[in-house]
């Protein structure tokens, strides 16, 4: 008897979720929830990723349609590249589809040069954007993410670089350059046809965009980003030998946990009680998702802060209101107030009752 249990044991499929990575996450695209982790603040060397935010700076800060002339600075890059000659000049917005896609180190010099003034200039602003957005445990030193003759690179946290990547994401040029698998450019000299290094874009039906990464010291690092039933995820690892099917297996396990709950209708917000701005509408620009598991959609409550402004004009900022699961904050939004429908009123009863005089 003992021995068929065991025997029934061993012929039952096992379903073990596994991740190989040293360091991974995966976080809510719209809400910046965390909905997996394994040492997310760890800040450790992160390779070929590092150019989602040369690539932040760029789109932010340059003219796509600019002309780049490539200088003896592309003399220096070394590993990938889109092998493009000193004199050749391309436009901005090919150099970006070559720094995402091919994962360009010549392309990250040449937009750094072109964006900064001087590369080193760039990196300051690529740590400065870093702090902007709360990224406490990233250091730049270059654009393209090699590791320097002392070995020293870029270092950041899985949690960072999802935070950059959910900032980015909202980007629409963005969100067209890491989803496109093949992209042909054109320089003054000549013609390039790329394709992808994001495996994903292929194998995983549901990706819509991501970065590569890989260096002896850094090993495989990977940025990748999906939707599935307007569930909008973002998957960071650091040190990955499994990537691609970690990333997979992690996303098939958070779409079937997680649904897209509506918790505020932007055109329908109100707040009961509220007689300061009573003759005035209250509104927020969006309106505001998250993913949460079924059982915890009682738990959601909301926090709402009003400032008592006497002057204040159409359009301006009033307040916040943070989504909050149980004690912790999933989203903040802003509150604005408009002055439109007030008026809107106004007309409308004036001509109501010249309607009614005509009518009588």
């Amino acid at each position: 008897m003992k021995k068929l249990l065991w025997l029934l044991i061993l012929l039952m499929p096992l379903n073990v979720f596994a991740i190989s990575a040293r360091n991974i996450v995966a976080l809510d695209t719209d809400s910046n929830r965390i909905l997996y982790e394994k040492s997310i603040n760890d800040p450790h060397l992160i390779a070929s990723i590092s150019k989602i935010m040369t690539a932040t700076i760029a789109l932010e800060l340059g003219d796509l349609e600019s002309d780049v002339k490539a200088s003896d600075t592309i003399l220096k890059a070394f590993g990938s590249a889109i092998y493009i000659e000193v004199g050749e000049t391309m436009k901005l917005k090919d150099l970006l589809y070559g720094l995402m896609l091919r994962s360009g180190n010549d392309a990250a010099l040449l937009i750094a040069e072109n964006i900064g003034g001087s590369v080193d200039n760039f990196v300051k602003l690529m740590n400065n954007k870093a702090q902007e957005l709360g990224m406490k445990n990233t250091e730049f030193i270059n654009p393209h993410g090699l590791e320097n003759k002392e070995g020293l690179g870029n270092t950041s946290s899985a949690y960072d670089m999802a935070l950059l990547t959910n900032y980015i994401m909202q980007n629409a040029e963005y969100r067209k350059i890491v989803s496109t698998k093949n992209y042909v450019a054109k320089s003054d000299k000549k013609s390039y046809s790329w394709a992808n290094k994001n495996k994903l874009l292929n194998s995983y039906k549901y990706t819509t965009g991501g970065k590569t990464g890989f260096t002896e010291k850094a090993r495989r690092t990977l940025v990748s980003t999906a939707s599935k039933d307007n569930k909008n995820i973002t998957i960071v690892s650091l040190n990955d030998p499994n990537d691609w099917q970690d990333h997979t297996d992690l996303y098939e396990k958070l779409f079937k946990e997680y649904n897209r709950i509506k918790i505020i209708d932007a055109n329908n917000f109100k707040i009961k009680k509220e007689n300061y701005y009573k003759k005035n509408k209250l509104y927020l620009k969006n309106d505001v998702f998250v993913l949460l598991k079924d059982n915890e959609k009682k738990d959601i409550n909301l926090d709402i802060n009003l400032l008592k402004i006497e002057d204040f004009k159409d359009g301006d900022k009033v307040g916040s209101v943070k989504i909050n699961l149980k004690n912790e904050t999933l989203k903040e939004e802003n509150i604005y107030i408009s002055k439109k429908d007030k008026v809107r009123k106004k007309q409308t009863n004036l001509w109501q009752k010249i309607k009614g005089w005509f009518q009588k």
